[in-house]
């Protein structure tokens, strides 16, 4: 079983390293390389990378060695990249001699207590690439069925925080997680609303939950140029009668505020809906 934990870990090390040197050759391979790199920044590409780095080594490893196997995977991944991390900032020496993230919250709550939240937050990561995953295969079928607007994924679930001068291994890696976290998380918002508002346009009886959930979802209280949810207090007839209001036979069936509804000095923005 140990011999199988520490194979399983040399391969996934290995896997991580190399994949990491895979994105950094590529804007060094000319036009082409370049624009693939560029490709790995946003969805969909962006999403073949997470998957490769994140989850394709644990599953391999459940797969063809069982749970020793994903314990295995999982320290060799921290492993690549901690590596990884020491490498990146062995090459830009002088970056890592100046201010940094890392550096300044160390001082301010503590080096361990830092680091050891930081791989608190990296337990989630499964959640949001399942959360991503739904976005890709389920709601699209909402679109299809129910003419929920359609995104262009790639204007949310991106990363550029690479580009960031003096942003090197540890404080790029750990940005670089939030960068795509927080993509996914806003789209998965987006979507949300729009969940929300066609099948239960309803406000809540706690009036702190609305107060609270208004920020992620304006409809509650309505927003300019746009009702909100129908007070709580309210009959079913006023739920329709919102309903009827809000959603024509045809059309983007958005929340309420989306911009399909929404005009610029009375004219229409779109009611196109936007490609994927």
């Amino acid at each position: 079983m140990l011999m199988t934990m520490i194979f399983v870990a040399l391969l996934a090390t290995a896997a991580v390293l190399v994949g990491a040197g895979f994105l950094h050759l590529l804007p060094r391979l000319g036009k082409i390389g370049r624009a693939c790199g560029g490709a790995f920044c946003r969805a969909p590409a962006l999403d073949l990378a997470v998957t490769y780095f994140l989850i394709v080594p644990p599953v391999c490893a459940v797969i063809f060695a069982g749970w020793p196997g994903l314990l295995g995977s999982v320290v060799g991944q921290i492993i690549g990249l901690q590596i990884w991390v020491f490498l990146h900032e062995f090459a830009n020496r002088s970056a890592r001699r100046g201010p940094r993230i890392v550096k300044t919250l160390n001082r301010i709550v503590g080096r361990w207590r830092n680091h050891l939240a930081l791989w608190v937050t990296a337990i989630v990561v499964p959640i949001f690439w399942v959360i991503r995953v739904a976005q890709i295969f389920i709601y699209p079928a909402l679109s299809w069925l129910v003419a929920l607007p359609r995104y262009r994924h790639a204007e949310w679930v991106n990363v550029s925080r690479q580009k960031f001068d003096g942003l090197i291994g540890h404080d790029l890696i750990w940005c670089l997680y939030c960068d795509w976290m927080t993509g996914v998380w806003s789209l998965g918002s987006e979507m949300l609303r729009n969940v929300e508002s066609f099948w239960c346009p309803i406000r809540f009886y706690d009036d702190k939950k609305c107060e609270n959930c208004r920020i992620d979802f304006p409809d509650v209280a309505g927003t300019p140029g746009a009702p909100g949810w129908v007070p709580a207090d309210s009959t079913m007839a006023e739920v329709s009668e919102l309903l009827e209001q809000q959603y024509a036979p045809k059309g983007d069936n958005g929340w309420f505020g989306h911009p399909a509804r929404l005009t610029v000095n009375g004219e229409p923005i779109s009611t196109d809906s936007p490609k994927k």
